[in-house]
């Protein structure tokens, strides 16, 4: 047995000597140019503390649910940055809270990975939802605007038969929308406020996601948007704090459910990121002004800058991902 291992060796350094003899004398194939493939040869290194803009901002109320377009500075969704790569071809997306913020910047980052894209908003929003469907059509892609208050049980089903019907199918849920206003004391919440926001941030997302599930096919996913406040609740935040730990545990009962089934379930959590929720009540006026600045990084996130993390997660290379939360909140901690 001995011999016979010895020989093997013997007769497999043979052979790969005279393997390495024929590549040496092979002729040798030139490298593709990398000019002609317009391939940067290295990418500039951004300082992400001077990015964007830090604070002092100035004081700007809004009526709730605000807009980005009233916005000073205007928020970066991506509009002229996001450059994609195809790596949702052919999908079918449907994304609450899609006029503005991280709804707004997944579907505009879907757009040019190449999925339709349905979004969903309030009447009152309109102005930003058609931005974000015109840039949709832009690249080429189907943009379904559907408006309504999710607070409805009967609209949302209806959203998802308006996004299935006119995206043909449906196979990445982005549950985005959420309703936030800041209150000094818990003495402060009514039981309408109180309701408001569950109902947005809880109920809703239960309701979609229900009506969703018999459309969806192995290979979909559900994100939902979570946030820092689920691990790190702010005093003034007492409701929607709550929400947000339940969205993050939603998104992990729910992964192990659909697990099975080839669904996925992920979360995303941002930290303090410039959107329309914080003019609108979401912070005081005194709190928007420094909005960002205690973060290690100086200042607030763009939703530019969550935009790839949506992607990643609806990418079909994520197949091994689900009941996970992604923390982007400058260095303020993780979930």
């Amino acid at each position: 047995m001995n011999d016979v291992n010895q020989l093997s060796r013997r007769q497999a350094i043979h052979g790969l000597g005279s393997g390495l003899a024929t590549a040496m004398a092979a002729p040798v194939v030139a490298a593709p140019d990398v000019q002609s493939s317009k391939i940067p040869e290295s990418v500039a290194l951004v300082d992400p503390t001077t990015k964007y803009p830090k604070p002092p901002f100035k004081e700007q109320p809004q009526p709730w649910p605000g807009l980005a377009s009233k916005m000073d500075p205007r928020p970066d969704h991506g509009e002229t940055s996001y450059k994609g790569s195809g790596r949702l071809k052919g999908r079918k997306a449907l994304i609450t809270g899609g006029d503005s913020g991280m709804g707004r910047a997944a579907a505009i980052a879907y757009a040019r990975e190449g999925a339709d894209v349905a979004i969903n908003y309030l009447p009152a929003e309109e102005s930003d939802a058609k931005e974000v469907i015109d840039l949709i059509k832009k690249e080429g892609r189907k943009a379904i605007a559907i408006p309504g208050d999710i607070r409805d049980e009967a609209f949302c089903k209806r959203l998802v038969e308006e996004a299935v019907k006119g995206l043909g199918g449906l196979d990445i849920l982005v549950s985005n929308a959420a309703r936030q206003q800041s209150r000094e004391s818990i003495l402060d919440v009514s039981s309408e406020d109180f309701d408001a926001t569950m109902k947005t941030n809880i109920y809703a997302p239960f309701w979609i996601i229900k009506a969703a599930l018999p459309h969806l096919p192995p290979g979909s996913a559900i994100i939902g948007t979570t946030s820092e406040q689920a691990y790190d609740p702010s005093p003034n935040l007492y409701d929607y704090a709550q929400t947000k730990a339940a969205t993050m545990n939603y998104v992990k009962s729910l992964a192990k459910q659909l697990g099975p089934k080839g669904i996925r379930v992920n979360g995303v959590a941002p930290g303090p990121i410039w959107t329309p929720l914080q003019p609108s009540g979401g912070a005081t006026q005194e709190k928007v002004k420094t909005f960002g600045g205690d973060t290690p990084l100086g200042r607030p996130g763009q939703p530019a800058e969550l935009a790839s993390i949506y992607v990643q997660l609806a990418a079909s290379d994520a197949s091994y991902a689900t009941g996970q939360v992604y923390g982007a909140a400058g260095g303020k901690g993780q979930p």
